[in-house]
């Protein structure tokens, strides 16, 4: 019998402190919820959770993100809304001062409204701002390395015998798409109008034999070429927005000055391939929409001010002037309209990735719960166990102690 060293109880108090360690965890993992709750307790488990977790928030956040994309192009596509709403008016007014029926003193009237209309244009151009960040001013726009000069573009032409259009084809040839002569003859009077500055610039060409496509070419505003796929092309002299060509027709009149209404058409069919531009660095937006770099989306918005959109100082004092306003409306509604439809197109993608942003977000929350929770029900049964344990391991101690009280019985 050994009384210096109790193996017994050494042996009991072994297991009770690894039975009461055990059910420490698990009285740990029961209050926290968790299985992990530090690195011991599952080291790879909870680098794995931890990057779970960094993307998890990634997510959230890109979709908030997303949301405040969403908010700040449905505050330009607002304000835009409202442009439409004046080059509405804007047009209805040009429609108006087109008749003479109207007096000087009338159009002068018309004018006010016009000149009005145009300055609140540009005041919803430069104070449109979402976070303090101007939207409609051209610093949201893509870069423009070098001010481009507008170009409009005619299909509508053929050369004579159905031939490709050439800025040497005569007028007295030109035919129209459907290879019918326009009936221009020699003694017709061929007038080059349009809208530079908002200015109406006029320019009038008697036909002879000779006379070409390119003749029609006006000393500082567009010069008339023959383009790509034998399309006839009319550059601006100059590039920028001042310098833009808008609203350009070609009127042809007979000797009597009546208007031959199907050379008319023909000629004055162009539209605008090339807008003007002045030179800008690029200020687009970019939109953080994923846990990760990289996963980012653009936004770009041009400028809408009244010099982009080519009605900056229009006039409606005369007939002439007003009718060619209407075409010049036209082309700056069809602009605002442009950018609206992208802007509406940005903000249904956006939506798009909203909902997928939410799906990878509770997918991945759910795999990183099952790695970082604990599973109540499992941990509350190897609690009760740990715990019956350490108090079955208690009660053995007792015992252990109470055989060195044998060696007393010798000595008696």
């Amino acid at each position: 019998m050994i009384i210096n060293h109790n193996l017994a109880a050494n042996n009991a108090i072994r297991n009770m402190n690894i039975n009461s360690n055990n059910a420490s965890k698990s009285m740990q993992k029961l209050s926290t919820g968790l299985r992990i709750n530090s690195a011991a307790d599952d080291a790879a488990g909870l680098a794995i959770s931890e990057k779970m977790r960094g993307q998890i928030r990634g997510l959230d956040q890109a979709s908030s993100n997303a949301q405040d994309g969403i908010s700040l192009s449905q505050t330009a596509e607002g304000a835009l809304n409202e442009t439409s709403s004046i080059l509405q008016r804007m047009r209805e007014l040009s429609v108006q001062g087109s008749t003479d029926t109207n007096t000087s003193s009338d159009r002068s009237n018309i004018q006010d409204e016009m000149d009005q209309l145009t300055k609140e244009i540009d005041r919803i151009a430069t104070t449109t701002q979402f976070n303090t960040k101007n939207l409609l001013d051209g610093s949201m726009g893509s870069a423009v390395t070098t001010a481009a000069k507008s170009v409009d573009t005619n299909k509508s032409l053929l050369g004579s015998a159905g031939t490709a259009v050439a800025a040497a084809t005569t007028l007295v040839g030109v035919e129209d798409s459907s290879k019918n002569n326009l009936g221009i003859v020699v003694g017709d009077k061929v007038t080059v109008s349009y809208v530079k500055n908002g200015a109406l610039v006029t320019s009038t060409t008697t036909v002879a034999t000779a006379t070409t496509l390119s003749t029609l070419s006006v000393a500082s505003g567009p010069a008339i070429a023959s383009g790509t796929n034998g399309a006839l092309t009319a550059t601006a002299a100059t590039a920028g927005f001042k310098g833009g060509i808008y609203g350009l027709t070609i009127t042809v009149k007979d000797s009597t000055g009546t208007v031959k209404t199907a050379a008319t058409n023909a000629l004055s069919a162009f539209a605008e391939t090339t807008s003007a531009q002045d030179k800008r660095l690029d200020g687009s937006a970019t939109f953080q929409i994923g846990a990760n770099a990289g996963q980012t989306l653009n936004l770009s918005i041009n400028n809408m001010s009244s010099s982009a959109l080519g009605v900056s100082s229009l006039k409606v004092g005369t007939q002439s002037q007003a009718s060619a306003a209407i075409t010049v409306v036209d082309a700056a509604t069809a602009k605002v309209s442009a950018e609206r439809s992208k802007l509406g197109a940005i903000q249904n993608r956006l939506e798009h990735t909203i909902n997928n942003l939410g799906t990878s977000s509770e997918n991945l929350t759910s795999a990183e719960s099952r790695i970082r929770d604990v599973d109540m029900a499992k941990e509350m049964s190897t609690f009760s166990k740990n715990n019956i344990l350490s108090q079955a391991a208690q009660a053995m101690l007792a015992q252990a102690n109470q055989q060195p009280q044998q060696v007393l019985q010798l000595l008696r």
